[in-house]
């Protein structure tokens, strides 16, 4: 009874967001879809437009690689290497484009020190830790009635939360200097801006929703916590 009531709980709270998460995915893709099927004007590939990009902004010695998978395209601050997917790389695309002079917004606020970023970078660590070993704490100290123990897991599962929130203005912001860049270079124009805005955009929702996952399910663990200490 007490697993059927908690998981039913679990869905009041995460449900919501998990739909949201769903129709983002499904933006994304469709605006990628739709867009990787139109070509720029000028056919530079995305490859062609970040390193356009990096040089202008004196950025020669971050390197442009190809990386398999789709949409797996980022930036790492530690190597300073731009990756793009193999459907971004040697595409001439208006979504390639948009990808492309995206991830070299990361490469520009690495360079600047976007507080942000920095931020998030830091946070890495912490979170790689925190993802998996978390939620397992979490149910050790739920099982075991540890109230200290469950806290860790919170507490861990918590900075999850805090860099998805992170994440948002880090990503905005890279987007805003994509759309500028493409805009002020004559690397997109007219409707290919528009196309750029609407990858953009979709991508920038699904980390919206990302972070409106993890906050629920953070609120869904304080619940089950808070909640039992009560009735105890």
């Amino acid at each position: 009874m007490i697993y059927n009531s908690g998981f039913s709980l679990y869905f009041l709270f995460a449900l919501p967001a998990l739909l949201l998460g769903f129709w983002a995915q499904f933006k994304v893709k469709s605006a990628f879809n739709k867009y990787s099927k139109i070509t720029t004007g000028n056919g530079m590939t995305g490859a062609e437009v970040a390193r356009h990009i990096l040089d202008s902004n004196n950025l020669q010695d971050v390197k442009v690689e190809q990386m398999g998978g789709m949409l797996t395209d980022n930036y790492d601050p530690r190597t300073k290497t731009l990756r793009l997917s193999q459907g971004v790389y040697a595409s001439n695309s208006v979504a390639a484009a948009g990808i492309a002079a995206h991830e070299s917004g990361h490469a520009i606020q690495d360079k600047v020190h976007y507080g942000p970023l920095g931020l998030r970078s830091l946070m890495v660590p912490t979170v790689q830790i925190g993802s998996w070993l978390g939620p397992i704490i979490f149910l050790m100290g739920m099982l075991f009635n540890s109230t200290n123990l469950a806290l860790i897991g919170l507490v861990l599962f918590a900075a999850v939360a805090v860099f998805t929130i992170v994440t948002i203005p880090v990503e905005l912001d890279a987007s805003r200097r994509a759309k500028e860049i493409l805009a002020s270079s004559g690397i997109a124009y007219g409707s290919e801006i528009q196309g750029v805005n609407q990858v953009l955009d979709a991508a920038a929702l699904t980390y919206v929703a990302a972070a409106i996952q993890a906050i629920s399910t953070l609120l869904y663990y304080a619940f089950l916590l808070f909640g039992n200490r009560r009735r105890s």
